[in-house]
């Protein structure tokens, strides 16, 4: 299995910075023991073989260590564990608790390591045991301050290595998940950090301090004379060695060197969160980083991350909610337009329909009209029948009114048979317009239905509409039977009128046959009498049916109306829906959402590179830096 080359020997290259903090403390150690001139010179070797021999065993304990505390990281730089997302949680769960390992490591190295050359430094050199004393003083005044030091610089090369292990695979949630913030000691670090700046200077320079002082007391009670004790004082004025300061100087280098890593340390992430902070209120959202951190910091960072996740996905759904309210909308704009101009188009027809419906009533009316007077002249008929036999004389006459009213029958008959065909074309074109009204009702029930909620209402109504012109359909038809009836009706009527005619021709050139015909004439007026109440009666029922059709158009005309003004209202709602849809998008728009692996793979190179270099290098491709 091949370790991918990010990750071979960054275990190494992580935990080094341990081996450079402890020496330098060894180092000023070294310097003081030989230019204070506080030890004695028989002991200054041995002390200096045993401050090695420390060190050493240090750097091999500290070997061992790294190689178990970061057993998962170092399995994966070697290739004996595969890259997944699961290995690296691990790994990074180990990375992020390095730095406080070291810390303490560093400590108990200093602790063990100066107790063990306190105690065996008396019985190797042969010098008294306040001399293992001070050799402890001094490691418990060098050792807090190297262990920060430590701390510092593998605090940034861990955050560096986090940054390769989060590069290959992790999700920022999941490493928010696996690095969960529980620790809130930023405040505890920052007066630890202060102690050891203080009293590290403090302890170097009161061990120099007293250990001069007891040298010149010693050497002026063991002068006798006045004169060689004013030679101590003068000795004591001018020095013996190298200047207190020097010491005092290396040391105050270090803290601040320590004090700036520390502020560096801070301020990274922190400067990190600002940066993206900045970039959000600009607008430009990019695909959340994980800044690593520690303490309050970290907290404030994996909040932070957090934020930026939940921004991006709520960016992306609204983005994707947008779009579709707009594609939405403006169908529904589009839709709502048509229904308008057909609802537009619908009421003008049923106006028109409306018009002829009521010019079919009139016509009705006007044929009961005429129904009644044909029924008058039926019964004037068969008056003037009964007339005819009491007196021939009459007859003529009585014959010639007859054959009068007779012809006025048969033009009634004819106009009553034009009417009627009429009427059958106007019920023909009712049943058209019922048919059509029918058809667009269903139309528009299903474009409602479309609309869902919105349209709900429009659908009611089309449905309503589509009932009253079945209606319509059925009283068509029942008027279209009547037409029929009366049809036949009429018909029969101008066959009776022909015969009659032909009577009263008979009968004026056979005046014999005068009571045979007058018979047949009571006869033919009583069949006359009786096929126009038939007549009246349809009639009757014409108007009654024409009427009601008249009101139903009347209905439908309302509706129609009713369904245009809320066309009207949907297209005014979805104008306004159209205006928010837009507004949203404006709004989304200002913020630039960019896709993983484009611009983001070079700003988190560059806070990497920022957080990872320090005074030691960074790692390369395939190894340490």
């Amino acid at each position: 299995m091949i370790a991918p080359p990010e990750l071979r020997a960054l275990g190494r290259w992580t935990t080094r910075p341990r081996i450079p903090g402890s020496c330098l403390g060894v180092g000023i150690a070294f310097l003081h023991i030989h230019l204070s001139h506080t030890l004695p010179e028989a002991g200054r070797t041995p002390l200096t073989w045993l401050m090695f021999c420390a060190l050493v065993l240090f750097i091999s304990v500290g070997y061992a260590r790294d190689t178990r505390a970061l057993r998962t990281l170092f399995a994966l730089g070697e290739g004996r564990l595969p890259a997944t997302s699961e290995h690296l949680l691990v790994a990074v769960q180990e990375v992020a608790a390095i730095p406080g390992r070291s810390f303490w490591f560093v400590m108990q190295g200093w602790l063990g390591g100066t107790l063990t050359v306190a105690l065996a430094f008396p019985l190797l050199a042969d010098v008294p045991w306040t001399e293992g004393v001070r050799v402890m003083v001094l490691g418990l005044s060098i050792g807090p301050l190297s262990a920060m030091l430590t701390y510092l610089m593998v605090v940034r090369r861990a955050r560096a290595t986090l940054d390769r292990l989060v590069s290959l695979g992790p999700a920022p949630l999941e490493v928010l998940a696996a690095l969960p913030p529980r620790r809130m000691h930023i405040r505890r670090r920052l007066v630890v950090f202060t102690a050891i700046a203080v009293l590290s200077p403090s302890l170097f320079i009161l061990d120099v301090a007293f250990t001069r002082t007891v040298t010149v007391v010693d050497a002026w009670t063991q002068a006798t004379t006045p004169d060689a004790r004013a030679k101590v004082m003068a000795r004591a004025r001018e020095g013996d060695g190298p200047p207190l300061g020097l010491i005092a100087g290396l040391v105050t280098l270090l803290i601040l060197g320590t004090a700036a890593l520390a502020g560096t340390a801070l301020s990274e992430p922190l400067r990190a969160i600002t940066e993206d902070a900045t970039r959000i209120a600009r607008g430009e959202v990019r695909p959340p980083r994980v800044i690593h951190a520690e303490d309050e910091v970290w907290a404030t960072s994996a909040a932070f991350t957090q934020m930026q996740v939940q921004l991006v996905q709520a960016l992306s759904q609204l983005k994707r909610a947008g779009i579709q309210i707009s594609s939405t909308t403006e169908q529904l704009v589009a839709t709502s337009t048509e229904q308008e101009v057909g609802a537009d188009e619908q009421a003008g027809a049923l106006n028109a329909t409306s018009a002829t419906t009521e010019e079919l009533a009139r016509s009705a009316q006007q044929i009961a009209d005429n129904a009644e007077s044909v029924s008058a002249i039926a019964e004037t008929t068969f008056g003037a029948a009964q007339s005819g036999q009491r007196g021939a004389t009459a007859f003529l006459g009585a014959m010639q009114r007859m054959r009068e009213d007779n012809e006025a029958i048969a033009e009634a008959v004819v106009r009553l048979n034009k009417r009627v065909q009429q009427i059958g074309k106007v019920v023909e074109f009712i049943n058209e317009i019922a048919d059509k009204s029918d058809l667009l009702a269903l139309n528009a029930e299903l474009e409602g239905t479309k609309a869902g909620e919105v349209g709900r209402g429009f659908s009611l109504v089309a449905a309503e509409m589509r009932r009253l012109a079945e209606n319509v359909i059925r009283s068509t038809k029942e008027i279209e039977g009547l037409i029929g009836e009366i049809r036949d009706a009429t018909n029969g009527a101008v066959m009776a009128t022909e015969a009659g005619l032909k009577t009263t021709e008979l009968g004026t050139l056979l005046a014999a046959q005068v009571d045979d015909s007058l018979s047949l004439i009571l006869e033919l007026a009583r069949q006359t009498s009786h096929a126009v109440r038939s007549i009246s009666l349809a009639t009757l029922q014409q108007q009654t049916g024409t009427d009601q059709l008249a009101a139903a158009m009347g209905d439908i005309l309302r509706v129609t109306e009713q369904n245009a003004a809320a066309t009207k209202q949907m297209v005014a709602a979805n104008a306004d829906l159209s205006t928010l849809a837009a507004d949203l998008q404006h709004v989304v728009q200002r913020f630039h959402v960019e896709a993983a692996g484009g611009e983001l793979a070079g700003a988190s190179g560059g806070a990497s590179g920022g957080a990872s270099g320090g005074a030691f290098g960074t790692p390369g491709a395939t190894g340490v830096g």
